[in-house]
This record gives structure tokens, sequence and C-alpha cells, in this order.
């Protein structure tokens, strides 16, 4: 897909939306879990906490009757789980601990700056005696005359981060599967949302290569006016030209007449010179009226679209007729065409230009005339084939200036051969009509060589 293409649009702005979602969803979800575990364990150490306070309240008890509290962690030294009851209101305090703690103390909250929550007490995570993080609830409690309490529960926080690690692992998998599944969704509705577009498109193209006249089938009602609306435009531009094809045949009947009585009345005059100054000025009329009733009828017939004709053929079918008009003279006309060679135009116009070239190179070649068919690609994005028709001739050639010379129209540089000095200057009006060029140069066999550039389909 190309950077300005509408489908890659489409899809890189549905992909950013998903994959902006998702990450926010993930984030909010790792989130939420992460506040649930939280919650859970500071349940487990509430439980705890209060058992001790109960304990810590009941007269009579020592701390050897509650040291495990149902849970053998707080036995093992060093476990990671610990409890700590410690006097507040002496300036000497007393401390019991948890079996686990061994002789290490646990640190104070208030120390760390957690503030008394609305239950009266403080949560927060603080360093362990072995550096491991723990999570940590305390809370002051005052027995009256019995004194002033500090009691605190830790458990070891590697549970939380472990459980919301594994948690962040799963739910990254789950969606980088389904951002792929997503993604290739997004893929397939882009290719199937723009399939009418892209028949619109290939239709077109059918119709510029002759393939098709109108486009055909069922579109989506949001594309029918789109595919109705350019049909109408084909249907119009059919009509202007066969209007214009008409026009040009009626101006051509309308002056050909009064140049028929001007030549008429002009030749009855006899030996007059005014008599014959007229009949040469109409003739070069009847030229200047061909020449230009032509290209107006070409500037017609090229606004018609898909209209393709095939080189190969046109080609031979010019070989055969030169050799059959020069076939005292015994030249050997040589052809190498491209056989998928077509011309994006009317099959009369390639032979009008292809057979003026031929039958220069035949008046001029002194034993073989060459023909050359090729189709090159486009010199530049966006732009189309284009077909390059080569002609050698092995006759005497011409210099820079004499090839500048017989592309104006009218000039002639041998009058001992035949024609009105039009041909080669039709050929570069009507290559240029169609987008074209002709080149003249030298030919590798000794002569002429002329290069005519068409657009090909």
């Amino acid at each position: 897909m190309r950077a300005s293409s509408l489908a890659t649009r489409l899809f890189l702005s549905a992909t950013a939306w998903v994959v902006v979602i998702l990450a926010i969803t993930g984030i909010v979800l790792s989130s939420v879990y992460r506040n649930a575990t939280e919650r859970a364990f500071d349940r487990r150490l509430n439980l705890y906490l209060r058992t001790i306070i109960a304990e810590v309240a009941t007269p009579d008890n020592t701390p050897e009757q509650f040291q495990s509290l149902g849970e053998p962690l707080f036995e093992l030294p060093l476990s990671g789980w610990y409890w700590q009851i410690a006097r507040a209101d002496s300036e000497k305090p007393e401390i019991r601990r948890s079996r686990s703690l061994w002789d290490k103390n646990l640190p104070k909250l208030e120390e760390h700056g957690a503030d008394l929550t609305a239950a009266g007490i403080r949560l927060g995570y603080v360093d362990g005696p072995e550096g491991q993080s723990l999570r940590m609830v305390e809370r002051p409690v005052d027995l009256g005359i019995d004194g002033k309490y500090l009691v605190s529960v830790a458990g070891d926080a590697t549970e939380i981060f472990d459980e919301t690690r594994s948690f962040d692992y799963y739910l990254g998998g789950t969606f980088a599967a389904l951002t792929i599944v997503l993604v290739l969704t997004t893929i397939f509705q882009v290719r199937f949302g723009l399939a009418p577009l892209k028949r619109i498109s290939e239709s077109i193209a059918d119709i510029r290569s002759g393939r098709a006249e109108r486009l055909e089938g069922e579109f989506p009602v949001e594309i029918a006016p789109l595919a109705r609306e350019t049909n109408a435009l084909i249907d119009a531009n059919r009509e202007i030209v066969e209007r214009a094809r008409t026009h040009v045949g009626n101006l051509a009947h309308a002056i050909k007449t009064p140049l028929s009585v001007i030549v008429n009345e002009a030749s009855a005059r006899g030996a007059d010179p005014f008599a014959a100054k007229v009949l040469e000025q109409a003739d070069v009329m009847r030229d200047q009226v061909a020449h230009h009733l032509e290209r107006a009828r070409i500037a017609a017939r090229l606004t018609v679209i898909g209209t393709v004709t095939e080189v190969a053929p046109a080609i031979e079918a010019l070989r055969r007729t030169m050799e059959k008009i020069h076939r005292d003279r015994g030249i050997a006309i040589g052809i190498k065409a491209d056989a998928q060679a077509k011309f994006r135009g009317e099959r009369q116009d390639l032979e009008e230009m292809a057979g003026n070239l031929v039958d220069n190179a035949c008046k001029w070649a002194a034993s073989q005339v060459s023909i050359e068919v090729l189709v090159e690609p486009p010199a530049e994005p966006g732009a189309g084939p284009m077909l390059r028709i080569i002609v050698d001739d092995d006759g005497r050639g011409l210099s820079a200036a004499e090839r500048a010379q017989v592309a104006r129209r009218g000039q002639r540089l041998d009058e001992s051969k035949p024609g009105s000095g039009l041909g080669l200057s039709i050929v570069v009006d009507l290559a240029a009509l169609y987008g074209g060029s002709l080149s003249l140069g030298n030919a590798p066999i000794g002569g002429l060589r002329a290069e005519l550039v068409l657009p090909a389909a």
C-alpha cells in the first residue's frame, strides 16, 4: 500500500486507534488487578493485626501464647512475615516480636510519612531485615491504664509483585494476539470496503484500453452515483465526438464546392496569367483545408475513450503494400515487431503516420528498409508505456540542417521524387495530437532513421 492511498490511510488510522485503545485498556486492567491484589494482601495483614490486638488486650497473655497466629511463616527466621508489639508510652520501649523477626525490629510507617486512615491504621511499603520489600500495616492501641502500644504486621511484598507481573505477562500476550487479530480484521475490512472502488478503477482502465465501453455491474449505494455519472460522461463524450465529426464533414463539403467552382472558372480562361495564379493558390488552399480538416478529424477522434490498435498486423500490412508499390526497385523491408505492442488510438491514424515514414524510407533507400517496433515502460511514476516505431533505410541520409527542413510543411529536398512535401509534417502533427513525437537521425545501416514515439495501450 502506498503512503498516499486511501487504503493506507484507513489502515493506519484504524491500527493506531486499536493500539492506543488496547494500550490504555491494558494499563487500566493492570492497575486494577494490582490494586485488587494489594487489597487482598492488606485484608490478610489486617486479620493478623486484629488477632494480635485482641491478644494484647487480653490480660495475663504472654507472647508465647500467640507466636504463630496460625501461620507457620511467623516461626521461620527471616521468612518475610513478621509481627511486632512496641510499648509507645515509655522512655525505654518494650518490644515483643515474632520468632521470624529474630533480633531485628520493624521500621515505623509514621517515620516513612504514612498517614492514619479512617480505620485508624497505617499502610505502606518498607524494607525488611534482609532488604526485601515488605507490605506493612500498623496500628496504635491505647489500653488506658495498661499503656499504649504500636502493633505492626508485615508480609513479603514479593507475592504482590509476582502476582501482578504474572498477570501483566498473560495480559500482554493476550492483547498482542488480539492486536494481530484486529489488524488482520482491519486489513480485511479495508480491502472489502474499498473493493468497489478498485473495481471501478479496473473498469475505467478496461474502458481506456478498449476492453469495455461502460462501467458495468452493481455498485454500493455510496458509489453507484459515481458509476452512473461516469457512464453519463462517457455517453456525452461520444455524442460530442459524433457531432464534431458531422460538423467536420459538413465543413469539408461546404469548402470543397466553392473551391471546385473557382478552379473550373480559372481553368476556363486558358493561358491567362491571372487564372494560373488562381489555380496555383487554389491548390494551396486545397492542401491547407485538407490538412486542417484532417487535424480536426483526428482531434475529435482522440477524445473517444478506449480505442486500441494492434501494431504488428498494421505494420505487416504496410510492408506488403510498400513492397507492391516499390517492387520495380526491389526494396527489401524487414520487420522486428513486439507481438504485444498496442497503439492507444485508431488504426487509420497509425497507418497514416507509419505509412508516411515507410514510404519515404522506400523512396530514398538503396536496397533495404528496416522497421522495429518496441514497447517502453513508463519513464516516470504515473505515466503510461510508450510505443516506439523505428524506420531505417540505407539511403544517403540527411544532414542536421536537412532534417530540420524536411519536417516543415511543404518542404522537399528533391523535386524528382513524387510527393507534396506534407508527409512528415502530417506525421509530426498527428504524433503531437496523440502526445507523441517524431525525431530524425542517422541509421546504423547508413541512411536516415525516423523514430516515432506514441502512447501504448
